[in-house]
């Protein structure tokens, strides 16, 4: 594999005359120069430099191959600079994958806006509930619940104190009454949510700091978190939901709260990325931008 470093040796001894003065110039010492340039020539299986005591010139393979030399360090050297302006402002391509029913009800607006404000942004968005592998798939970032499994993904939080809210309608609740407590739950239909095959059915609830868990049951689970959210709206059975999936239900009278005096699970939202380095002005932007929206949306 030809080396950038040897080809700046080769083109620099060229331009120089020199491979002492090449030496100089990239701050190296003549014997890594030469290993450089040697490597070099064995890697493209010819002599470049015809050198002898007192000259160094051009063989005519090296003539030929100087121009190309040359045309891959200037792009090398220009891909460094596109890159580096990149970093430094907003735009470009972002791959983002949303969780299903946030995505759809509240973040697509926002991303709307977004766009609007920055035009020079480019938007794939993919909208599920299921947690791709960042490391495998074409997304850059994702905005998730919960603290990523894999510590060495980049969360940055969106919604730190986001929690879920027990809720149905109030057709179901004037169908089959309201649960006091936890316990209760066990005597109502249950709408559960599965995530990566597994089936969230232990709701637990907090009251004074100590947990209460309580395992459900009902007639309906989905791997979609808007449907269950649908199901409860249509007064089919109790939903554990972010706060965040149904504050505008909740606002409109469409769902109304249960046990109240309880705190609901922690949900935190964040947005997570794979790697430190894809934290661009735009990714910083973003962030910025959602948590002011997430702010002003859940006062």
């Amino acid at each position: 594999m030809i080396r950038l470093e040897d080809l700046r040796i080769f083109l620099s001894t060229a331009d120089n005359g020199s491979l002492s003065a090449a030496a100089r110039q990239l701050d190296l010492t003549p014997a890594v120069a030469s290993i450089g340039l040697k490597r070099l020539e064995a890697e493209l299986g010819t002599r470049l430099l015809a050198r002898s005591t007192r000259s160094l010139r051009l063989t005519p393979d090296g003539e030929r191959y100087l121009p190309y030399a040359r045309g891959v360090l200037e792009q090398a050297e220009a891909g460094r600079h596109a890159v580096a302006h990149g970093r430094k402002t907003i735009g470009g391509e972002v791959s983002l994958s949303v969780p299903s029913d946030l995505g759809r009800n509240v973040l697509l607006g926002w991303l709307d806006e977004f766009q609007a404000r920055y035009p020079a942004v480019s938007l794939q968005v993919r909208i599920g509930d299921h947690v791709a592998d960042m490391f495998r798939s074409p997304i850059s970032l994702a905005i998730r619940y919960g603290v990523p499994e894999d510590s060495t993904l980049i969360a940055l939080p969106l919604a730190p104190d986001n929690r879920r809210v027990l809720c149905a309608s109030p057709a179901y609740f004037s169908r089959h009454g309201r649960p006091e407590k936890p316990a209760d739950l066990l005597k109502h239909n249950c709408l559960r949510f599965a995530l990566s095959d597994t089936l969230h059915d232990r709701w637990t609830f907090f009251s004074g700091g100590k947990p209460e868990m309580v395992t459900v049951h009902g007639d309906r689970s989905s791997d979609d978190g808007e449907l269950v959210r649908r199901w409860a709206v249509a007064g089919l059975g109790m939903a554990y939901k972010s706060k965040l999936d149904v504050l505008a239900d909740l606002r409109a009278g469409r769902l109304e709260p249960a046990l109240t005096e309880y705190d609901g699970e922690i949900a935190p939202l964040h947005l997570v990325s794979a790697h430190r380095t894809m934290l661009s002005p735009t990714v910083n932007a973003l962030r910025d931008f959602l948590s002011q929206r997430i702010g002003s949306y859940l006062d």
